[in-house]
């Protein structure tokens, strides 16, 4: 059978199964990992005898490598074929997990969780190619929404297994766990999915080493000023490379045979609107959660699983909530769940910043949580809507890849901007110290979301006309599971 007929033709039953079963466990096992750490993040930060900043390398290092390599993994899987690069991609995954579980500093750790985050970079987009190849059209979409569930329940499972974990064994044990599963699905990745492969095209090497090194740049002078300053020339001069090399970024997109990042695309309003949105969004959420973990264990004496547990209002929304608001968003359009999901967000947040203290009740925190969540959940799957509606059939793959992307760019700009908000001297000496600095960081997460709502409201129509298409519908890169931070 050759490599055409392969790929058009639909898998048999038992394959079908096996795809979706082993897609899902590949999807769970890397979503888990984007929250699993959050609860461990006082415990790393005692045991290994790190600072504010090597907290945030230690989300962020993840969230930085998946956001760069994210679309260059799809391309690998589609020219070197699907199975063979998600075998391998669980493989790197596995591999650093067992680094991260081992690290002797958290300098070896932060740098685990960079090979994570590249490992999760083959893995996560090609999931949903795997499982698009396998199902014909008539089924895909349920089997899209079974992966999409089991997504969501990892990232809502996420806080609670970090904490459970941390209090039961040890922090170690967040990436132990991996290793087990990832030693299991590779060989039946290899023998139990069906090869196959997309158009082929060239890979944008120069993008992928420019895109790292620009933001890579601009993270490093973010995240040090917590430590020397922003007037510092190591912070300056950090900022100012990073920018100029994402500058020559954008300009090698705009010239590259086969560009990573489709910078017509950012022609159209909608597109723009919708990727500026979940931007935002991200900068709210992520840099909010990174902070809130530590609050419930460093301010209020918690332990890991009772902050994970309180986590839950937060997380456990989009399980619920993100199917209701997709189907409705096909009635009344996008724009006003985005707007008002970002509006709740604002508002659960705010809420958080106001009533935050040591001894404050869980009632009224509990309820704020909710409504931030309630508040992300409406619009994860409405600006995936939003995104797909701005382009043709043949482009929503790279579309959704570069919103992927954007996200997690999002989430590592939020996490930075807000920890270097929050740092100041003796941070973690008293809960009134860090309770003083985690409102003053929260008030900024407020204002990315309020900012995501002027994108929201004035960049996107109120009800997209349905688009023109052409060209063959295919997925090449999902976008990334509704999920909160890695």
């Amino acid at each position: 059978m050759t490599t055409a007929t392969a790929q058009a033709a639909p898998a048999r039953p038992a394959r079908q199964a096996w795809t979706l079963v082993l897609a899902s466990l590949g999807v769970f096992m890397t979503a888990l990992d984007t929250l699993v750490v959050t609860t461990a993040l006082p415990a790393l930060r005692i045991s290994l005898h790190g600072g504010l900043s090597d907290l945030e390398w230690t989300v962020n290092a993840y969230n930085l490598c998946f956001a760069c390599a994210l679309l260059t993994g799809a391309a690998l899987g589609d020219r070197f074929g699907r199975r063979r690069m998600y075998a391998v991609g669980l493989a790197v995954f596995t591999a650093a997990s067992a680094a991260a579980a081992l690290s002797p500093t958290v300098g070896a750790l932060i740098a685990a969780r960079a090979v994570q985050g590249a490992g999760a970079a083959l893995v996560m987009p090609l999931t949903l190619t795997l499982i698009s190849a396998a199902f014909p059209a008539g089924k895909r979409g349920m089997a899209i929404g079974l992966w999409g569930g089991i997504a969501g329940l990892a990232v809502a499972a996420g806080p609670v297994v970090g904490g459970a974990v941390v209090q039961g064994i040890s922090w170690h044990w967040i990436f132990w766990l991996n290793v087990p599963i990832g030693l299991a699905l590779i060989p039946l990745a290899a023998t139990r999915l069906r090869e196959s492969f997309g158009p082929r095209p060239r890979l944008d090497v120069p993008g992928l080493l420019l895109a790292g090194a620009g933001f890579f740049g601009l993270t490093w002078g973010l995240v040090r000023s917590n430590t020397v300053g922003w007037a510092s020339g190591e912070v300056l001069g950090s900022l100012l490379a990073g920018a100029a090399v994402v500058g020559a970024f954008l300009w090698w997109e705009r010239r590259a045979p086969a560009p990573m990042l489709p910078l017509a695309m950012f022609r159209r309003r909608s597109f723009s609107a919708a990727n500026g949105v979940s931007f935002f969004l991200y900068a709210g959420l992520f840099g909010a959660l990174f902070l809130m973990a530590q609050f419930f264990q460093t301010a209020q004496g918690l332990t890991p699983m009772q902050a994970g547990l309180r986590l839950l209002a937060w997380t456990a929304a989009p399980v619920v909530v993100a199917p209701l608001a997709g189907r409705l968003a096909d009635r009344y359009g996008n724009r006003p769940f985005i707007v008002l999901g970002l509006l709740l967000q604002a508002g659960g947040l705010a809420w958080v910043a106001g009533i935050a203290q040591p001894a404050s009740g869980f009632a009224a925190l509990g309820v704020a949580l909710a409504i931030a969540g309630i508040g992300t959940s409406l619009v994860f799957p409405t600006v995936a809507n939003a995104v797909v509606e701005s382009v043709d059939d043949r482009d929503v793959g790279m579309a959704a890849g570069t919103n992927s992307a954007m996200r997690e760019l999002g989430g590592v700009f939020g996490v930075a901007v807000l920890a270097s908000v929050f740092a100041r001297p003796g941070a973690y000496s008293s809960p009134a110290v860090f309770v003083d600095g985690f409102t003053t960081a929260l008030w900024v997460g407020v204002g990315f979301s309020a900012v995501g709502v002027l994108v929201g409201l004035f960049g996107l129509q109120r009800k997209a006309p349905a688009p023109t298409r052409r060209g063959s519908p295919t997925v090449r890169v999902p976008a990334r599971p509704y999920s909160a931070s890695r």
